[in-house]
């Protein structure tokens, strides 16, 4: 369906549902006799899930939950339902960036290159990926503006905003990065970690000057308003806390240096990476910031993430830091994003944190607490089922629903080619830069 939306003036044609709501079952389902693991809230070993037009109705133990009579009901009998996973850092979908031509392109969109109709996606959902945010790559100081997306079906980007629009609503955060990535050796680039944070500084500092001068002319008609400068622009909604930064930082210094400009100029700070966050556990934690971290099965890549240990997540975790986990994908493939949750509880995390760091966490890190990352009465119906605990090698994601639509089913062979294939199946769909 579409709709005109006006927002500050603006006008846009934008699709004003999303495939899956359009698509959502009227019919309530009821899925009966699994373990649910709500996330908020204790485990319930003999459980029941209702939910309808795209919503949680209902959750609770056999017998303590009404489930309507006309309810679809579904035998998950030895299952496992949990809420739907939540990426707080992908690159799925195809899309790219900034150019040479500048370290600092605030102004990009991811949203105007991702091809929402990427088998990526699907690739992500076997691994029960619901909800995601996807950014330009790190190879600026500001990469561009990233997008949260639901991994629905989808004809057009539109079909997976959690927005019902583009101009004049916030679709996602910015991306900013620091280190190696960042710096390189040729202008336009720093070429030096003191380079690189004095740029970010600098251009911090003109969007001040913009935003005030945009005040001033809304409180004084006879004050003319700024050109429009769309890289200002993007850095006001960062500043009045619209638009949270995720930055990509591996080294404890670069860690603080981000810190740092986050206190400067007050943003709202989510650190990504963080491969050496054990060594300023406590420094993070008193700032107050969040942490979005991986997991590598195996030692490599840039010099600068040689430090990124198993602890990490426990650490981190001990300190108050709240933690989430990512996958990066292509740098860990969103099929095995499980595997980094349970890597932290192998080092020592609590269970409870793990669970947590793959849904709500994450959730909190891009504002979507109130609609996903637990199952709770009110909120989207995005789960998965599970044939066995969440952190054993032998589990596997048999279904993953999003709005109370199934997107995923293991027993479907369609399905099932994408959780298991390679390059007979992904050839060419799959982004080939990895940060």
């Amino acid at each position: 369906m579409i709709k005109l939306i006006r927002y500050a003036g603006v006008s846009c044609l934008a699709v004003g549902l999303a495939l899956s709501h359009a698509t959502a079952q009227e019919t309530p389902q009821a899925f009966e006799g699994a373990e649910i693991i709500p996330i908020e809230g204790e485990p319930i070993d003999n459980g029941v899930l209702v939910v309808q037009d795209g919503i949680i109705q209902e959750v609770g133990a056999v017998g303590e939950v009404s489930v309507p009579g006309n309810a679809e009901v579904h035998d998950v009998s030895g299952k496992v339902i949990m809420p739907g996973l939540v990426d707080t850092h992908s690159h799925i979908g195809e899309g790219d960036g900034g150019d040479g031509s500048d370290a600092l392109h605030p102004d990009v969109r991811i949203l105007d290159a991702i091809n929402p109709q990427s088998d990526s996606f699907k690739k992500a959902r076997t691994g029960g990926v619901t909800t995601a945010n996807v950014m330009p790559g790190s190879g600026h100081l500001l990469s561009g503006q990233t997008v949260y997306l639901k991994l629905r079906d989808a004809t057009t980007i539109y079909d997976m905003l959690l927005t019902d629009g583009i101009e004049g609503e916030i679709t996602g955060g910015i991306k900013m990065a620091n280190g190696t990535n960042s710096i390189r050796a040729n202008p336009p680039f720093p070429g030096t970690r003191g380079k690189s944070a004095a740029l970010v500084r600098e251009l911090f500092v003109q969007a001040e000057d913009y935003r005030e001068q945009l005040r001033t002319a809304e409180e004084d008609e006879d004050q003319d308003p700024p050109s429009r400068n769309l890289q200002l622009e993007a850095l006001t909604e960062v500043l009045d806390g619209d638009r949270i930064v995720h930055f990509h930082t591996h080294t404890h210094n670069d860690i603080m240096t981000a810190i740092r400009l986050s206190e400067e100029f007050d943003f709202r700070l989510v650190l990504q990476h963080v491969s050496e966050g054990w060594k300023v556990a406590d420094e993070i934690a008193e700032a107050g910031v969040p942490a979005s971290i991986i997991s590598l099965d195996s030692p490599g890549g840039k010099h600068e993430a040689v430090n990124l240990l198993y602890k990490n997540g426990p650490v981190l975790e001990e300190a108050g830091v709240d933690v989430a986990y990512h996958t990066d994908d292509g740098v860990t493939d969103s099929r095995l994003f499980f595997r980094m949750a349970a890597q932290g509880v192998r080092a020592g995390m609590s269970r409870e944190a793990a669970l947590e760091a793959l849904t709500i966490q994450g959730a909190r890190m891009m504002d979507l607490e109130d609609r996903v990352g637990s199952l709770v009465d009110g909120k989207d119906a995005d789960f998965i089922i599970l044939d066995g605990d969440p952190f054993s090698v032998y589990t596997h994601v048999q279904e993953t629903w999003i709005d109370g639509v199934r997107v995923y089913d293991r027993s479907n062979p369609e399905h099932y080619r994408y959780s298991v294939g390679g390059k007979d199946v992904f050839q060419g769909t799959i982004h080939s830069h990895y940060d």
